[in-house]
């Protein structure tokens, strides 16, 4: 019984801790940092950027993305906009050849973003990289609000905000509340110790000196940059104010295919950065708690509902043995190990109660439970297809 008291207590302890106890943490830590600096650059004295994006198969949404970038308030002889075309079968590359501005580099066969962006980092010419995506358009400010930061030596990479758009219900509005959670999650990692755990992949800016290449087979390329440049001593901030625009899918179907393959690169990230946790500094607690606890979610919940349902079981049992001490401990323990169960059943059941509306095409605020119990899912699967192996990182863009 005393180790499964131990499980119980452990996957309790490291739920909680993650999914609660460290947003609130770091929300109080936040509401006491000073304010940054007032910062120096004004924009006649704008950064020099380069813009790389990897693209597949993009005509719907390329026009309209790099129309963003050059419609922007920033110096056009300040913005350097790389595409590679990653053996693309529309007419992307006709649509981007008509940037006269744009360098198009032309991959013949299928690479992959991670062997694309690497090749498209060693021939930028800026020190400051943006990393964007096709289907993620920019405000007018973006670029501005993400290069401002630079002016620090100490800063080397920078988030964007990214807005979601057209919600037409499904789980979008959940992923969208989910996504505005850890928005400000990592503005305030970014804020209380200058380690935000991975910027939106969709649009972020890194300085050239502290990217790493990236493993040609990893999934997850944009956490993998992050710790490096947190390994390598520089600071990781999201700025609010550079918002990015993205269509959230409603399908759930296509979008639980893509947090498998975030999920299983998630797994990837986990082996490379494990080595960090036995140093016990402020880069081990922000990753262990953030992302390393959270991507044992779902061992961690399956732990806690068999724990939680034997030991209620046997306390129910000894409860009337009159050979059982410590009755008044024994009835709280009783009540803790019940209520923990009851209320993962009651979970269980708003699930089932979501599919039903879901099928009746009905909106409800139970979809929030639906998102959080299909992305455990989704860690669970991608961790069984990292045990078997990944080998290639090429990738099937969400339907536009």
């Amino acid at each position: 019984m005393i180790y499964l008291q131990i499980i119980f207590w452990i996957c309790f302890a490291a739920l909680a801790h993650t999914y609660v106890v460290y947003p609130l943490l770091l929300k109080f830590l936040a509401s006491f940092a000073s304010p940054p600096a007032p910062l120096p650059k004004e924009r006649g004295e704008e950064t020099a950027v380069s813009i790389l994006i990897a693209a597949y198969n993009e005509e719907k949404v390329i026009k309209e993305k790099l129309e963003s970038i050059f419609n922007s308030n920033y110096s056009k002889k300040k913005t350097e906009v790389i595409v590679g075309s990653d053996a693309s079968t529309d007419k992307t590359n006709e649509i981007i050849k008509l940037f006269p501005a744009v360098q198009l580099v032309e991959f013949k066969e299928r690479s992959g973003k991670i062997r694309i962006i690497n090749h498209l980092k060693s021939i930028a010419k800026h020190e400051i990289l943006i990393l964007t995506d096709a289907n993620v358009m920019f405000d007018k400010n973006t670029i501005h609000e993400l290069t401002k930061h630079f002016c620090d030596p100490k800063i080397a990479l920078v988030d964007s905000n990214m807005q979601n758009i057209n919600q037409r219900g499904g789980i979008s509005k959940a992923e969208s509340t989910y996504i505005r959670g850890e928005v400000g999650t990592k503005n305030n990692e970014g804020k209380v110790f200058g380690m935000m755990m991975g910027p939106f992949g969709g649009c972020y800016a890194v300085r050239k000196s502290f990217y790493e290449d990236v493993p040609e087979n990893f999934l997850v390329d944009d956490f993998y940059i992050n710790m490096k440049v947190l390994e390598k001593g520089g600071k990781a901030i999201s700025e609010l104010n550079a918002k990015v625009y993205e269509e959230v899918p409603s399908d759930w179907k296509i979008e639980f295919k893509r947090k498998i393959r975030i999920a299983t690169g998630s797994f990837q990230n986990y082996i490379a950065f494990l080595h960090l946790i036995p140093k016990f500094n402020t880069l081990s607690f922000c990753f262990l708690s953030h992302k390393l606890l959270r991507w044992k979610g779902p061992f961690l919940m399956i732990g806690l509902y068999i724990s939680s349902f034997v030991l209620t079981i046997g306390y129910l049992m000894a409860i009337d043995d009159e050979a059982f001490y410590f009755a008044e401990t024994t009835e709280l323990l009783l009540k803790i190990y019940s209520a923990i169960f009851l209320l993962q059943n009651l979970l269980v059941l708003i699930l089932f109660l979501d599919l039903i509306l879901s099928a009746l095409k009905i909106n409800s605020p139970t979809r929030i439970v639906t998102h959080f119990f299909t992305t455990n899912l989704a860690l669970l699967i991608g961790f069984f297809k990292f045990l078997f192996g990944v080998k290639s990182s090429v990738w099937q863009p969400t339907k536009r």
